[in-house]
């Protein structure tokens, strides 16, 4: 019999066609040997996606165990959303949780408002210069039915282009900054106030339309619904046209897999080369609560060697370790 967490536990079980995987014969809540390790970021980087069903551990253990992928990052005040107490490096996810920006929960307020019916698809934390390189996010208490959550393959969609598109994106850049997705209104007050900080604390990036992964060497088409304003370079009435084409090409559903979560389950992905989409469906009166730490990332490079460039705000930083968490 070999213990739970070695390489001959462990496995590795494809999901989609061309992202996901679920890993089981694991205990996330331990410290990983190497090998361990080595596996699971292996499969991160092929699936893109992995998914670690019944894991049980909590805040402590989850810092404790993305520590062991690479350093902690998180947006900086005041962009900062909830956090549990005494874990400021990681983000709660929660409709009910007092948001430090606006005191309320304006999820559902900005999915009203969104462009257009992808609006919703994202790649964390665009607007910086150097996004977080993977996300790591467990769910504690989930709905009866509902709360998916959906993740697509950019490299995928990339490689699916016809060559003339693919050959114009390489050469493309683009600007990405917060609520590019959705319709601002001046006369409504939340609008104002999330403009107002927007204005006072601007983070806006231009990025590679295509990034080459920095691992890898695949690329990928790097827009996203949520948060890419325009093509730079473009009319904004050609500039619309292009991100149309680009989002119809990420959002296709044979690029994606959906996951079905249960308290306990765990989400690892690789954010240079997936986005994703929260749920517009939980039944209304059930909380829904998850947890997600973010790996401080690089800053993308195109096919031409040109890095992104910072237009408003400083680069994401790493956090510090912090006695009482271990590494």
């Amino acid at each position: 019999m070999h213990p739970p967490g070695t390489l001959s536990t462990l496995t590795v079980t494809p999901l989609a066609g061309h992202i996901g995987a679920q890993i089981t014969g694991v205990d996330l809540s331990r410290t990983l040997d190497d090998p361990v390790r080595r596996k699971i970021w292996a499969a991160v980087l092929k699936y893109k996606v992995v998914f670690f069903p019944g894991q049980r551990f909590g805040h402590a253990e989850h810092v404790a165990l993305a520590r062991q992928f690479g350093e902690l990052t998180r947006r900086p005040a005041p962009h900062s959303g909830a956090a549990p107490d005494g874990f400021p490096e990681i983000l709660e996810i929660d409709a009910e949780a007092v948001d430090p920006r606006y005191g309320v929960d304006f999820e559902e307020h900005y999915r009203q408002r969104w462009l257009d019916y992808t609006a919703g698809w994202h790649t964390d934390l665009t607007p910086a210069v150097n996004p977080p390189a993977a996300s790591i996010l467990r769910a504690e208490t989930v709905t009866a039915f509902g709360g998916d959550t959906q993740w697509t393959d950019l490299e995928a969609a990339y490689a699916r282009l016809s060559e003339p598109v693919r050959t114009l994106a390489d050469g493309l850049r683009a600007e990405h900054a917060f609520f590019a997705g959705c319709q601002m209104l001046l006369h409504d007050l939340l609008d104002a106030d999330v403009l107002k900080l927007a204005q006072e604390h601007p983070l806006v990036s231009e990025h590679p339309v295509v990034r080459v992964h920095p691992e890898t060497g695949r690329r990928a088409l790097f827009v996203n619904p949520a948060s890419t304003n325009r093509i730079c370079g473009f009319t904004p009435a050609q500039s619309r046209a292009l991100l149309a084409l680009f989002y119809e090409q990420i959002t296709r559903p044979e690029f994606t897999v959906r996951w079905r979560w249960s308290a306990g389950d765990v989400a690892f992905w690789d954010n240079r080369s997936t986005a994703h989409l929260g749920p517009a469906d939980a039944p209304p009166g059930e909380k829904r609560t998850l947890f997600r730490v973010t790996l401080l990332g690089d800053i993308p490079v195109g096919p031409d060697g040109e890095p992104s460039r910072a237009i408003a705000g400083k680069p994401f930083a790493a956090l510090p370790v912090r006695e009482g968490v271990r590494a």
